[in-house]
């Protein structure tokens, strides 16, 4: 274990709570482990880590999202979603496949959304050019595939732009549209697929009334 991750993952013990990790463990299930950390003792460890490691570059950063990731606590993943939102500003559209493996490993709300709309949405906003034009395609992808949780993030990640006044809201429609046909052969887990385009459709409509998603797609 590197010595960054090891830090984290030593202060995230000191801080659980059994008592915490128990009540995680019962309302999120999913075979995680939990050490029963807060969150934001999961934010203060990840950002006590990038004290004591300054200047981590994209390589560094990315290596160690995916070593935090790789063992099943919860909380551990959680603080490779924050290191990435930290340094979201590093992260490019070649990104997109670890974030993919992450996001169909991760296959609860309390990971699959923070990573969408903390790390993907603002990844693809800060995209231009060739690159903004490969992560489209990825997205497409996404949102097509018969994975749930795939088109879930894909979903969410335009939320947070959306709900500032940027954001491409004829993109979101039809990605919607495209994930609600796609829910109708998903069984059980249409579910996840259907809440998040409420989820978006909500906080779009508290800022934003005048845009309308089409009646025929819902």
């Amino acid at each position: 274990m590197s010595d960054a991750a090891l830090f984290i993952d030593e202060a995230l013990r000191r801080e659980g709570s059994w008592i915490r990790a128990e009540q995680a463990e019962a309302r999120l299930g999913n075979g995680l482990r939990h050490y029963g950390s807060s969150i934001g003792a999961i934010r203060g460890t990840v950002r006590d880590a990038l004290r004591r490691h300054r200047g981590l570059a994209h390589d560094e950063v990315t290596a160690l999202s995916s070593e935090l990731w790789e063992v099943p606590v919860f909380e551990r993943r959680l603080a490779a979603i924050v290191l990435l939102q930290s340094n979201v500003h590093l992260l490019t559209n070649t990104d997109l496949t670890r974030l993919e493996g992450f996001v169909r490993e991760g296959r609860l709300r309390d990971l699959v959304d923070p990573l969408a709309v903390d790390v993907i949405g603002p990844l693809l906003a800060g995209l231009e050019g060739q690159a903004k034009t490969r992560a489209a395609s990825v997205i497409d992808r996404w949102v097509r595939e018969r994975d749930a949780w795939l088109c879930r993030a894909a979903l969410m990640s335009p939320l947070r732009a959306l709900r500032a006044g940027g954001g491409d809201w004829d993109a979101f429609v039809g990605h919607a549209t495209a994930g609600l046909d796609a829910a109708r052969e998903m069984g059980a887990e249409a579910e996840v697929v259907r809440e998040a385009v409420s989820i978006v459709l909500n906080e779009v409509a508290k800022r934003r009334p005048e845009l309308r998603f089409p009646s025929s797609a819902a």
